[in-house]
């Protein structure tokens, strides 16, 4: 019997559905307009995820732009619209003419949810691909996902920029693929952001890009952040879930960042450097990417492998993460160009700083609070000073 979008996510059969197809399917889950719940798309998320996915969420309260450009950043196979907010005759039109001006119009448009039975041939006529009402089953979704998945050409017809980057780093990174001619340029800053899981990575990469955008704005810095995100892909299903998108406002940000999130198995950076040049080279002048933020899966106290490819790397920790001992021990500590105490207003910051500076040296250490941006402009003035 098919699951239903209100069944327990451990009935469903983590299996890999998708190991024959061309590539794992991309697909980016979205909500747009008021709707604030998710718990529907989050069982969605892990369906297709155990089914051997690559899950991008882009959380609640998106514009239909935001969501093009976070289809067209991340290359996905295809959009899965939430709706609950009964705009859908609205904003699945515009998400389509956003893709559109991003350069993206091939993506499909898949919508779920509270959709009125007599509006969804409707919305087919205006160019939404299929239609999902409630009740639809877990397994249905998953075949018109991998439905929509196939081999990727090497060139995106529309020609934009960062949609040809970003088919450039699907090819280079799923296959090795390189494009000949595909222009090339290292960044003048590439920084790594490690840490263990929960230290607030995520967030403070994404406070980060935005007082970058803020100081290009007020004319205090130049050119462009990007980011590639590395989340962990199932060793069972090969699938993932890549969340750390949300962290950043697109909907305020729009073009100002490129972000990019990737699914490995442990330190498996193998097409990073290309990736960072590709980002570098792929727009001039004003709109160049010269910072590019690397955060990696979260990492234990033995995964040191991003210092081979930035050119600084800052450690995230927070209070409680163990004692003095702790701090002794060799490995990510020792890679550390500087530290972050991240979620400073927790019980512990005090001892927390206090073993960091027996072990940091001469290396700079900021306290912050990613969630209130408390501290982001100084760790931004020593990430890129």
């Amino acid at each position: 019997m098919a699951k239903t979008l209100t069944t327990a996510t451990h009935e469903f059969e983590k299996t890999d559905r998708c190991g024959d197809l061309p590539h794992r399917p991309r697909v980016l889950l979205g909500k747009m307009g008021l709707d604030g719940h998710d718990r529907g798309v989050k069982v969605i998320a892990r369906a297709l995820r155990d089914s051997g996915a690559h899950v991008i969420y882009s959380g609640l309260w998106q514009t239909p732009m935001s969501l093009a450009i976070s289809a067209r950043d991340e290359d996905c196979d295809v959009i899965a619209a939430s709706m609950m907010s009964n705009s859908h005759l609205t904003l699945g039109p515009k998400l389509l003419e956003s893709l559109k001006a991003v350069g993206r119009p091939d993506i499909p448009v898949y919508m779920g949810g509270i959709l009125p039975q007599e509006d969804i041939e409707t919305l087919k006529e205006k160019g939404v691909a299929a239609c999902f009402p409630t009740g639809t089953g877990l397994l249905d979704i998953v075949n018109a996902v991998k439905g929509a998945t196939e081999d990727l050409g090497e060139t995106v017809a529309s020609g934009h920029p960062c949609a040809q980057l970003a088919r450039d780093i699907s090819r280079l990174h799923n296959d090795g693929v390189r494009r000949a001619g595909a222009p090339k340029r290292r960044p003048k800053r590439v920084i790594g952001i490690t840490g263990s899981p929960g230290a607030g990575k995520s967030t403070l990469v994404a406070q980060l890009v935005g007082e970058h955008a803020r100081r290009v704005e007020s004319g205090e810095a130049e050119g462009r952040c990007a980011i590639v995100a590395f989340d962990p892909k199932s060793p069972i299903t090969g699938g993932a879930l890549l969340g750390d998108r949300l962290r950043v406002d697109f909907n305020n940000l729009g073009e100002k960042v490129f972000y990019r999130s990737l699914a490995i198995g442990g330190e498996d950076y193998h097409a990073v450097d290309e990736i960072i040049e590709l980002i570098g080279g792929a727009c001039e002048g004003a709109d160049a990417f010269d910072t590019v933020f690397v955060e990696t899966v979260g990492a234990g106290q033995n995964e040191v492998k991003i210092r081979e490819h930035v050119d600084s790397t800052a450690v995230v920790l927070t209070p409680g993460m163990g004692d003095a001992v702790q701090m002794d021990k060799a490995g990510i500590l020792e890679i550390a160009d500087l530290f972050v105490c991240n979620k400073a207003d927790h019980p512990g910051e005090n001892e927390l700083m206090r073993d960091l500076k027996d072990i940091a040296g001469k290396r700079a250490i900021v306290e912050t609070v990613a969630t209130r941006a408390q501290g982001i402009p100084e760790l931004l003035d020593l990430l890129t000073g």
